[in-house]
């Protein structure tokens, strides 16, 4: 997997609902080398921390192999990259070929899989269509969150090197199915709920579904 694109972004007012709202999804591609911390990228923003940011969720990554598809969806002939939040737009690391656990190696910083992305009515004010985000979850295109093992320099163009990948196996696309479908996915929500890398964000949700 390579990094095609590293953005971030700064906090911006949108409209929802009668209400001004701050968020942090509006992000841009930059052509510097960045610092990545435990929580986060330097320069970039998270608003919602308790949703999208911390440890846990410091850094959002996205496959670019999935921004032909939502251009057809969208009707649009092209998309820039960090469109849909992310921080990292990298070639390869689909959802069903990344896993909760597995890490990363990019430059001198050590990432780990956390969590899918679910995404908020936020995904769908940027894109200006309230059902996106909908479609987004179901799509299973969602990309998935990191966190900062070790800290260190990063830049477009470095390498996510694979050094390990977790016994347990699921997959980010295995494991969004499972928080979609509750109880009938038993099996797999207590495998996911052994994985001692899974977000505690997820693991609450996950435990809530079992009931």
């Amino acid at each position: 997997m390579k990094i095609v694109a590293i953005s971030i972004g700064s906090e911006c007012r949108i409209e929802h609902a009668g209400r001004r709202i701050g968020t942090g999804i509006y992000k841009a591609p930059v052509d510097h080398p960045v610092h990545v911390g435990v929580d986060g990228i330097e320069g970039d923003v998270q608003v919602d921390r308790e949703n999208h940011g911390g440890p846990d969720k410091a850094v959002y990554a996205y496959s670019a192999d999935n921004y032909g598809y939502w251009q057809e969806d969208l009707g649009l002939e092209s998309l820039p990259y960090g469109h849909f939040g992310e921080n990292l737009t990298i070639t390869g690391g689909r959802d069903d070929e990344v896993h909760i656990g597995d890490t990363f190696r990019g430059g001198s910083v050590r990432f780990q899989v956390t969590q899918p992305r679910v995404p908020c009515f936020k995904l769908g004010v940027k894109v200006g269509d309230h059902t996106f985000p909908k479609r987004f979850l179901i799509s299973g295109r969602v990309g998935f969150y990191l966190r900062v093992l070790e800290e260190g320099e990063l830049r477009v163009g470095d390498h996510l090197e694979r050094t390990a990948v977790d016994p347990g196996s699921v997959s980010v696309r295995e494991a969004m199915l499972a928080l979609v479908k509750g109880p009938r996915q038993r099996e797999v929500i207590a495998k996911l709920l052994s994985l001692e890398a899974l977000s505690g964000a997820w693991r609450e949700s996950l435990r809530e579904k079992l009931g």
